[in-house]
C-alpha cells in the first residue's frame, strides 16, 4: 500500500501559474490526501464501480483546466475574477482544488460522498493553500473549491463558473478505461458496458460555441454515458450555452439506430 500511495502524482500543464504549481506541489507531497484516494478506490472496488482512483482525479483535473482555458479564451469570466476581484490563475487553483478533493468522501461511503468530501476538504484545503495564499484570499478560494465539490453531485445546483466546470469535467472521464474493474470482476453493468463503448473524448475550441466535445463510440450503449451521465451534469451547470456535445457511433457490425447523438 505504501508504495502505491507514494507513486501517486498529479500532473497537469500549469502554464507558468505559480500558485497552481505550489498547490499541486503541496497535494503531491500530502500522504493523507493520497491515502484518501487509495481508500476511495478500494471502496469503488468493493462496490464493483468504475475507476475512482487518483488516475480519475488526474484525468478530471486535466479536463477541467482544458475546459476553463477554452472558455476563458472566448471571454467567459470566472467568479473568482468577477466576484472576488482575483485573477484567472486563481480560478485555476479553485478548479484544481475542487477536482482533487471532489471524491475523497468515497473513502468514507459512496452514499452522500460529496458531503463527506466537504468534511475532509475543509481542513485539508487550509494546508494545501497555505504556501500560495494568505488570508483572506486563502479562505475565499477554499470556500469556492468546496462549493465546486458539493455541486458536482447529481442535483448539485452549481452557481459559479468554476463549479460548473468541475461538474462537467467529472462526467467527461467516460472513456473505456474506467470500466476495466467491473469487467475484470465479472460484474459488467450498464455503467461499465456504456463506458466500454466510448472510444475517445476530444475537447476542442468550437465555432458557434466556446467548446466542442466530440465523443467516438463503438456501440450504441455508449449513449447511456452521454445522455444519462454527461447530459445530466451539463444541464444546470451554467455552461449549457458554451458547450456543444456531438457523439458518433462507428460500428460496422451494429445496426446504427442513432449514428449521431447531440446534446
Amino acid at each position: 500500500m505504501r508504495d502505491a500511495v507514494e507513486s501517486m502524482r498529479i500532473k497537469v500543464p500549469t502554464r507558468g501559474n505559480r500558485c497552481l504549481e505550489d498547490f499541486l506541489g503541496a497535494a503531491n507531497s500530502d500522504e493523507q490526501l493520497k491515502a484518501w484516494w487509495h481508500v476511495a478506490q478500494a471502496n469503488a472496488n468493493r462496490l464493483g464501480m468504475s475507476d475512482h482512483s487518483w488516475i480519475h482525479i488526474q484525468i478530471v483535473t486535466n479536463i477541467a483546466l482544458r475546459l476553463f482555458r477554452l472558455l476563458h479564451r472566448r471571454g467567459l469570466e470566472p467568479d473568482t475574477v468577477r466576484i472576488h476581484g482575483m485573477r484567472a490563475q486563481d480560478a485555476e487553483v479553485v478548479i484544481a482544488a475542487g477536482c482533487l478533493l471532489h471524491d475523497v468522501g468515497m473513502s468514507i461511503h459512496r452514499t452522500d460522498h460529496e458531503a463527506y468530501s466537504l468534511f475532509l476538504a475543509a481542513d485539508k484545503l487550509e494546508t494545501l493553500l497555505a504556501g500560495a495564499y494568505d488570508e483572506p484570499e486563502r479562505s475565499v478560494l477554499a470556500a469556492e473549491a468546496m462549493h465546486a465539490i458539493i455541486a458536482h453531485r447529481r442535483r448539485g445546483d452549481p452557481f459559479t463558473v468554476e463549479a460548473g466546470i468541475v461538474r462537467v469535467a467529472d462526467a467527461l472521464d467516460m472513456a473505456e478505461g474506467r470500466s476495466r474493474l467491473p469487467f475484470e470482476s465479472g460484474r459488467p453493468n450498464i455503467h461499465s458496458l456504456s463506458a466500454a463503448a466510448i472510444e475517445a473524448v476530444k475537447i476542442e475550441a468550437g465555432e458557434e460555441k466556446a467548446v466542442r466535445i466530440e465523443i467516438d463510440m463503438n456501440n450504441s450503449s455508449g449513449i447511456f454515458q452521454v445522455d444519462e451521465l454527461l447530459a445530466t451534469k451539463l444541464r444546470g451547470s451554467g455552461l449549457e450555452e458554451q458547450i456543444e456535445v456531438v457523439a458518433r457511433i462507428d460500428a460496422e457490425h451494429e445496426k446504427r439506430l442513432v449514428p449521431v447523438f447531440r446534446i
